[in-house]
């Protein structure tokens, strides 16, 4: 009977190769649950002369059609199981799914930063791709982890937002996405971007400094809620915020440049490494629409935290309308330094993660820095 990582915690046995196991137990009874669901297949499509072995897709979904097996990689499947919208049965479903092609090992976060080690270990021990079923902050310690190495990432939607999956177009069902991401490894698609980071954490797709870091906060102190409430919970806390938690008589924030020039001051800054900002429902929030991932960062900065300000920029992000120009509201492109001061300290957030307060961060862009796992477009 095949283990996976699960509900019994094993100390001091390891995987092979290096990572350590957290958690195995037995899938036999969940692995036939739902038979349309296992029997998911994914592969590159052929032509009518498909070499010898090459697998058919099973009766469930129709004709088959001819199938051309990639060649296999080792893959590390980083699973957050107390993620929003990760269930055993997707656990297992996608594991097969993997394992159909490919030679994978699954491991569960059970902590803070475990991502990160897990992930490390993975490039230590030269596996080919890690790919992450959870949310935006298990991603995000996952890139840490694989920053600067050549072992690439791949991300699965399973957290309430999933900005980054969005981002790179994955569809919002994990099971779905699986499909897509096999799609792409068969084709090799799998390119180097740039990341950000403040104070030495990198960043995917934002760091914020002020109001949005608040909010952060906020939801991420009423942790036992995020995974049923999910956005009314965000909106909650940045209604309590804005009334109850920011001063807006005094902007604390002052952004200096890579020439030591102060640039503007502030309320609330997004330094972006890729656009949109987040996602309200299905609509992407548009700041910066022409940021790629092979871009420098964007800075943007509310001058004025008022709902005359903010009320016309976020219309406008929503509706995706130019934002240049516009009045309290500062963007710098283009930037691979930066610094901000705040008197009193700023709270700030890293891809959704709060990181607690600060007087001075310090932002850097590194070009080529993470090779990702992209869907064909």
């Amino acid at each position: 009977m095949r283990l996976v990582e699960d509900e019994l915690r094993i100390p001091n046995e390891r995987l092979a190769l290096g990572i350590e196991r957290t958690r195995v137990g037995r899938i036999r009874d969940l692995l036939y649950t739902d038979n349309n669901l296992h029997t998911r297949r994914v592969c590159h499509r052929a032509g009518k002369n498909a070499p010898p072995g090459a697998r058919q897709i099973p009766q469930t979904f129709g004709v088959a059609s001819p199938l051309v097996p990639s060649p296999p990689v080792r893959i590390l499947f980083i699973v957050n199981s107390v993620a929003s919208s990760v269930t055993a049965r997707r656990r297992v479903v996608i594991h097969k799914a993997l394992s159909t092609d490919h030679d994978v090992t699954l491991a569960e976060t059970s902590r803070r930063g475990h991502a990160t080690r897990l992930a490390q270990s993975a490039a230590r021990e030269s596996y080919d791709l890690v790919v992450v079923l959870g949310g935006d902050g298990t991603l995000n310690e996952a890139a840490n982890g694989l920053a600067g190495t050549d072992t690439a990432l791949a991300t699965l939607p399973g957290g309430s937002t999933n900005v980054f999956a969005r981002i790179l177009g994955l569809p919002d069902d994990s099971v779905d996405a699986v499909t897509v991401l096999l799609e792409a490894l068969d084709a090799g698609n799998i390119n180097r971007i740039g990341l950000g980071a403040v104070e030495g954490r990198y960043f995917l797709f934002h760091c914020g400094v002020g109001f949005d870091a608040a909010v952060v906060e906020q939801v991420e102190r009423r942790g036992p809620w995020k995974r049923w409430a999910g956005h009314p919970l965000f909106m909650y806390a940045a209604i309590d915020t804005w009334i109850r938690r920011v001063d807006r008589t005094n902007p604390p924030l002052r952004l200096i440049d890579a020439n030591g020039q102060e640039r503007t001051r502030g309320y609330f800054s997004i330094i972006m490494n890729a656009n949109p900002y987040t996602f309200l429902g299905n609509r992407a929030f548009e700041l910066v629409p022409e940021l790629t991932l092979q871009d420098p960062l964007a800075a943007v900065t509310l001058e004025e935290l008022n709902l005359r300000t903010l009320g016309p920029v976020a219309a406008a992000a929503l509706a995706h309308r130019p934002m240049e120009g516009r009045k309290n509201l500062d963007i710098a492109t283009g930037v691979r330094s930066l610094v901000i001061e705040s008197d009193p300290p700023s709270p700030y957030q890293v891809d959704g993660d709060h990181l607690g307060a600060s007087k001075r961060l310090r932002f850097t862009w590194t070009p080529d820095h993470l090779s990702l796992l992209m869907p064909l477009r």
